[in-house]
């Protein structure tokens, strides 16, 4: 499928995975609408992107704020091609050391942002008769390691969501995909890492930032359900689901890594 001319609403757009991917979909002519809390980053960004393209102040955990923006996003063009779930954090810390607000709020960003978005845009898909909703998920939403359970558990959240979605939305037109990716070489570390002592750790593993977003950009031309990356990731995680008891047991030392 061309991306050209697409109404491309992009969650968590200020940096990362959300910055680079709507420069790779300004690339080929999408109209990708950038939401993120930080309006100076937002505008310096607008500043490097060639082609048409849209700025919105927008933080997922207001329901004003995503309605507001989708309303503005209808009247404009009449439509949303595909939402890209993408805004979300971490915090790699144990779980003695991790206050409950933090759970909470970490939940309320990654999981039910990504559902306050998905609700706000779905009733217009249908009416439309298509489009897609790719939310950016997590490896650690499958395999689960230590000093993460408010990080893994929101990931969980998020691909139980994405894969009942799917199925709901069978026969509609509209096409629900899931990016699973490993750690990505992103500013995402600078609060869920402030030590780099986890970066140092798995910089071997590490996934540059182009090669996810590339990929991100290939579900929306082919309407891919899902992708895990690096793709060995995929293979293991199927092993994993054959014996996932015996695996936590051999393994645990070493993905204990943060």
């Amino acid at each position: 499928m061309t991306l050209a001319n697409k109404i491309i609403l992009i969650t968590g757009a200020s940096s990362g995975l959300g910055a680079r991917t709507a420069e790779l979909l300004a690339e080929k002519g999408a109209i990708p609408i950038l939401t993120a809390r930080s309006k100076s980053k937002l505008e310096q960004l607008s500043q490097q992107l060639r082609g048409e393209h849209r700025v919105f102040v927008m933080d997922v955990q207001q329901q004003q704020d995503i309605e507001h923006v989708v309303a503005r996003i209808i009247d404009e063009y009449g439509r949303i091609d595909i939402l890209l779930n993408n805004a979300g954090y971490g915090q790699f810390t144990a779980i003695l050391d991790t206050e409950l607000t933090e759970y909470e709020q970490m939940m309320d960003v990654n999981y039910m942002g990504t559902v306050r978005c998905t609700r706000a845009v779905l009733p217009h898909m249908l009416q439309a008769g298509g489009g897609q909703i790719l939310n950016v998920a997590s490896i650690a939403g499958k395999f689960a390691t230590a000093k993460s359970t408010s990080y893994t558990a929101t990931k969980f959240a998020v691909l139980g969501f994405t894969n009942s979605l799917r199925q709901e939305l069978r026969g509609t037109g509209i096409t629900v995909s899931a990016m699973n990716p490993g750690p990505i070489n992103t500013a995402f570390f600078e609060r869920a890492d402030p030590t780099g002592a986890y970066v140092s750790n798995v910089s071997g593993f590490m996934l540059s930032t182009d090669k996810v977003c590339q990929e991100l950009v290939r579900m929306m031309e082919k309407r891919r359900e899902e992708v895990d990356l690096p793709r060995y990731a995929g293979i293991a995680m199927r092993v994993y689901n054959l014996f996932p008891r015996l695996i936590d047991r051999l393994t645990y030392s070493f993905f204990d890594r943060k």
